[in-house]
């Protein structure tokens, strides 16, 4: 799987339960919410304030492991 900043958010959980720490290090702490779950990294990032880019490079290299 590769993420951009369009993936869903809840896709990107279904396909590795490992990623849950990067958003909740973010402060998106209701993962299971489905709001949160409908949501492009994009989306969320912009809400928390944090750089969407640097967030897909990590979770890409996290998943590249």
């Amino acid at each position: 799987m590769t993420i951009t900043k369009d993936t869903i958010i809840g896709d990107i959980l279904d396909a590795d339960r490992t990623t849950a720490p990067y958003f909740l290090e973010m402060g998106m702490h209701c993962l299971g919410c489905p709001a949160s779950r409908g949501e492009t990294l994009g989306e969320a990032c912009a809400v928390h304030g944090v750089d969407a880019d640097e967030l897909t490079a990590q979770l890409n290299a996290h998943l590249s492991k």
